[in-house]
């Protein structure tokens, strides 16, 4: 009977959080004439712009890029920050934007693309190549949306003053049902958690290597082994620097990547150590007695 012998292939990487989707035929849309993606991909670029970078070329085609979006998925960078780090991506080469007119079904619009290059071009370079792209009249990837006519309610009569003697009787046909009288609750105010060390950590990695620019889904989601780290003794370097160390070229899944290394690579439990005795001070004194007894000569 042969028996069946388990791979020796290292499993899959884990895939990373779901990316936020932008409506069909928006969102990202990379360019082909690009070089392959390494360490060196954004070197050149300032810490921030090289951070936001690295985040945004691992999206796939069809991911949401505007600032909203990018600024609800990076743990480092709030809705200014990513702004300006996209327009200066733009004036690097790496990012243009361009409004096309989309015609269809008797309507006529102006739509935003966003094209995406991991190598960077110039002006004339960008200019040829999206040249077709925004004197298209009509692209089928950009559906037009239908105009939906807004359907106006019923407003009920405005209230008149009732005259004296008269009562006030409900209408057996209201058009629109009054809602209750309702007070608004005073909300208590919600302190948001600080981060903790780990996931401060693990937000970090990005800015020491842009390919690892993890969102805010994936250290939440890697929190509770990076603090397992933090349990045993290490420091925020120590734990940067295990898991930046030797980084293969192709990174296909940095989520992955990282909790098999913080699986793997978990530093060992130290023992704690002895709590000292609590009779040392009166040894101590004893012996320096002795010590002075044998330099004073007793009278």
């Amino acid at each position: 009977m042969a028996i069946q012998q388990p791979s020796s292939a290292p499993p899959a990487p884990a895939a990373s959080r779901p990316y936020r989707k932008a409506r069909t035929g928006y969102g990202k849309h990379s360019i082909r004439a690009q070089g392959p993606s390494g360490a060196s991909a954004f070197a050149l670029l300032p810490e921030r712009e090289r951070y936001v970078a690295g985040y945004v070329d691992r999206l796939p085609d069809g991911a949401a890029m505007d600032i909203k979006s990018l600024a609800k998925d990076l743990p480092l960078y709030g809705q200014m920050a990513i702004g300006t780090a996209l327009r200066a991506l733009a004036v690097a080469g790496h990012l243009r934007r361009v409004r096309c007119r989309v015609e269809g079904d008797g309507q006529c619009r102006w739509v935003t693309l966003t094209y995406w290059s991991r190598t960077a071009h110039d002006n004339e370079w960008w200019a040829e190549r999206l040249a077709g792209e925004a004197a298209a009249p009509e692209r089928a990837s950009v559906p037009a949306e239908p105009v939906v006519p807004r359907q106006r309610t019923a407003q009920p009569p405005p209230d008149r003053p009732l005259e004296p003697g008269t009562t006030a009787v409900p209408d057996p046909n209201p058009l629109v049902t009054p809602a209750p009288e309702c007070r608004p609750v005073a909300a208590a105010p919600s302190v948001a958690a600080a981060p903790s060390p780990a996931y401060i950590a693990l937000a970090e990695l990005g800015r020491r290597e842009p390919r690892l620019a993890l969102s805010a889904a994936d250290c939440a989601a890697l929190e509770p082994l990076a603090a397992a780290w933090f349990a045993r003794g290490v420091s925020a370097d120590y734990l940067t620097s295990a898991l930046t160390a030797g980084l293969p070229e192709p990174i296909g899944s940095p989520v992955g990547l990282m909790r098999r290394r913080l699986t793997d690579k978990m530093p060992p439990q130290l023992p704690t150590a002895p709590a000292p005795t609590q009779d040392l001070p009166g040894a101590l004194v004893h012996s320096l007695k002795l010590q002075l007894h044998a330099v004073v000569p007793a009278c």
